[in-house]
């Protein structure tokens, strides 16, 4: 019989998660973390089970019937198996209760994030509407519209699959992405003095979701971005019809397939003001400061994926007359991953931190500046990196990687999701930009000396000097000129630098706590692969290169 490549396997994925579960131990407290167990085992097997199913059964993805059979126009979306399961699972672990549980106190998110870190791969992109619903909850929370709150809340917030809904954000239009000052929707006034919108949303991910918020100009508002408002809207109305929503088309994505995306037009579809009728994309920010971290939890999700298969081929796959682990190149590369990986993991759950204490009202000014700051670095950084791991894996596959049905390249297809999802990697360098033009880069400097100081002893010297040098050549860069366009390699230094001040810190408890010293070899290669991206001065001639032809 000819040799057939065993495929790679999955084990639990919280079990088998060290970084995660050597995290959790460090922060959660004792009983919270014993309490939380259960879920977070669940979706580790849960992790395992979908695998299985997706490398073994031919690749669904959703449609859309506009037409019923005698003429009636139905927009009829059908949902692959794993969206259908979707809610009964979101609902059942808490996936968006759990993030405002007030009896969790400042740790809600934490646990929350580690839950959707789980569920992300095998969930096929639900938590796309998952992190829109969080975003949105949050929003409404914070425009402190009492009826609408006590309309919406429990649907979101809720733990009972009958009653959960989710929801989407409809910003997205034809003449305008992250330009939203753009906008082309009406809002305007019905007989009974109710709202109405017509428009067309060019992009609607999650169409199936229950509500959302979207953005439309009131008549006689001025044009631009304050002349917006932001509104509530049901999909459905009482007779559970379209509520003025006639759905165009689903998108044909690269990736995301089994997420479905619409182009749908507003046609006098019944909403709900949230706050006043202006300043709507200041009302919209605490969606976006949500699901980008959401974004950036799929995307670490996404590299955590890639590891755990890379490393168990490692091991079946003989070339050479020796199996790849045993292979020093192979090796090196691995761990290479596993570094970048471990310093992104922990950027992006201490980020999940300060929005817990900040959600708690436990975050001070420092604080919350650092969180501001943060979250358009660690969105940047974790959405370059999760296409590039994914794209070393499918490299690492050979040939297996590049085949459909192994279920590699898909990793690769939808992570390229993450640099463009929430603003893509200029918008998030020129947010950092503009909240270090606001507040300098002092806050990120006391922070990162902070946690360097909890690495003492002589195996952090040379990473703590390396991290506080990167910090000042992107403080240098700033005052250089030109400065804007470096925006992405000091925000890039700025991440790096700063991942490397978290996961020293977590190097040096380990070693105390657990006599660990793999976060320790962690930060050595990290650091080695650099911290700084910086050009110290500008580099000429950009608009010609940028520009180039032959006249």
């Amino acid at each position: 019989m000819s040799f057939i490549q065993s495929a790679p396997q999955l084990g639990n994925q919280y079990r088998e998660d060290r970084v995660l579960r050597s995290y959790l131990r460090r922060v959660l407290p004792p009983q919270q973390l014993h309490s939380a167990e259960g879920a977070l085992d669940a979706l580790g097997e849960h992790a395992v089970l979908a695998w299985r199913r997706r490398t073994s059964s031919a690749r669904e993805e959703p449609g859309l019937t506009r037409w019923d059979a005698w003429g009636r126009r139905v927009d009829r979306i059908e949902l692959t198996h794993v969206w259908r399961e979707g809610p009964g699972l979101a609902a059942r672990h808490g996936l968006i209760a759990t993030g405002h549980d007030a009896n969790l106190g400042a740790h809600a998110r934490v646990q929350q994030f580690a839950l959707a870190y789980l569920y992300h791969v095998a969930s096929e992109f639900y938590t796309c509407p998952l992190a829109m619903t969080d975003g949105v909850a949050t929003a409404l929370k914070a425009a402190e519209n009492r009826a609408l709150n006590e309309r919406a809340l429990p649907h979101f917030l809720s733990r009972d699959p009958a009653k959960f809904w989710i929801a989407g954000q409809w910003m997205t239009e034809n003449a305008g992405g992250s330009d939203v000052g753009n906008t082309e929707t009406i809002a305007h006034r019905d007989e009974h003095g109710g709202w109405r919108l017509s428009g067309r949303k060019w992009f609607t991910s999650a169409i199936n979701s229950d509500a959302a918020l979207a953005l439309a100009r009131p008549e006689g508002n001025p044009p631009g971005s304050e002349g917006l408002a932001l509104f509530y809207l049901e999909t459905r109305d009482e007779r559970g019809g379209w509520n003025g929503i006639r759905i165009d088309r689903l998108k044909d994505k690269l990736g995301t397939r089994e997420l479905p995306t619409a182009e749908i037009h507003l046609e006098g579809a019944a909403a709900t003001l949230v706050g006043e009728p202006m300043h709507g994309v200041r009302a919209i920010v605490p969606v976006l400061q949500v699901t980008r971290l959401w974004n950036s939890i799929g995307a670490l999700a996404t590299m955590r994926r890639c590891i755990a298969l890379t490393r168990d081929y490692a091991q079946r796959r003989v070339v050479f007359g020796k199996a790849l682990i045993e292979q020093p190149l192979y090796v090196d590369m691995l761990a290479s991953m596993q570094a970048e990986f471990e310093a992104a993991f922990h950027l992006v759950f201490y980020t999940a931190e300060l929005l817990g204490r900040i959600q708690m009202r436990q975050a001070d000014e420092h604080q919350q500046q650092l969180f501001r700051l943060l979250l358009p670095l660690v969105k940047l950084w974790t959405g370059k990196l999760a296409v590039r791991i994914a794209s070393d894996t499918v490299e690492a596959f050979g040939g297996m990687g590049y085949l459909e049905d192994a279920g590699i390249a898909q990793l690769l297809r939808d992570a390229q999701v993450f640099p463009i999802w929430e603003g893509a990697s200029n918008v998030q360098a020129l947010d950092a930009m503009q909240t270090l033009a606001k507040h300098g880069i002092t806050v990120l400097r006391n922070a990162q000396r902070s946690l360097l100081a909890q690495a003492q002893g002589n195996e952090f010297a040379s990473v703590t000097q390396l991290s506080q040098d990167a910090i000042a050549s992107a403080e240098a860069r700033l005052r250089g000129a030109d400065n804007e366009a470096a925006a992405r390699g000091i925000a890039m230094t700025c991440a790096r630098a700063f991942a490397a001040a978290l996961l020293a810190r977590h190097a040096a408890w380990s070693l105390r706590a657990q006599a660990d010293p793999r976060p320790l070899s962690a930060l050595r290669r990290f650091c080695a692969h650099g911290l700084n991206r910086a050009r110290n001065d500008a580099l000429p001639d950009a608009r010609s290169l940028a520009t180039d032809s032959y006249s």
